[in-house]
């Protein structure tokens, strides 16, 4: 990964492991459409964002400050920071 065409976007706060689903805790926006890398001591893989949920409702963007719920392709885990491709 090219650390200057990512900007850190998030952390993961949870994980569902059923359902595939991280709930993201973001500290810039993020919208459908973009492409995200999700790196930790065990994780790196990279994903587009389909869809985003807050609050179980669907949403198309979201600003800092707000926590997302994420379909993943991969287990992901607490403290793994996700990464925005630029």
């Amino acid at each position: 990964m090219e650390e200057e065409n990512v900007v850190e976007v998030g952390k993961i706060t949870h994980f569902f492991s059923k359902i595939s689903v991280a709930v993201i805790e973001l500290k810039a926006s993020l919208k459908a459409g973009d492409t995200i890398v999700v790196k930790g001591p065990t994780t790196d893989f990279e994903q587009l964002v389909d869809s985003m949920q807050i609050e179980h409702e669907n949403v198309g963007r979201a600003e800092a400050g707000q926590s997302v719920g994420l379909k993943v392709v991969q287990r992901v885990r607490e403290t793994d920071v996700v990464y925005k491709k630029l």
